[in-house]
């Protein structure tokens, strides 16, 4: 088991920034890749970044590739969500995820989610 709590929504205006941070407890020695996802009102919910627990190989949606950077510290067990430049269009439940099972790439552990609002 890993269990995941996120931190570090809130409310940002428009070109704004906000850092997101996901601590990871329990198993985490067999996490393969962390990830963060969003959510957003209506909207079904969406990849935004990930990287690899060992190798650091970040992966980024287009939507926020160069607005976006994650990063991670193993000895920490955190993952972090630098967001930069923000949009309203960026508003969501952000989650963090982690990936334990190297031979899918479906993601099984989840935290509860931050909520991320944007105002124009």
């Amino acid at each position: 088991q890993v269990q995941l709590v996120e931190s570090g929504g809130g409310l940002v205006q428009a070109g704004g920034s906000l850092r997101l941070s996901c601590a990871a407890s329990g198993r985490t020695f067999s996490t393969v890749t962390m990830g963060w996802f969003r959510q957003a009102p209506g909207k079904e919910r969406e990849f935004v970044a990930a990287i690899s627990w060992r190798g650091s190989i970040t992966y980024y949606s287009d939507s926020v590739k160069g607005r976006f950077t994650i990063s991670s510290d193993n000895a920490e067990n955190t993952v972090s969500l630098q967001m930069n430049s923000l949009k309203p269009e960026d508003t969501a439940i952000y989650y963090c995820a982690a990936r334990t099972n190297i031979a899918t790439p479906t993601y099984n552990y989840w935290g509860q989610g931050t909520q991320v609002t944007v105002s124009s």
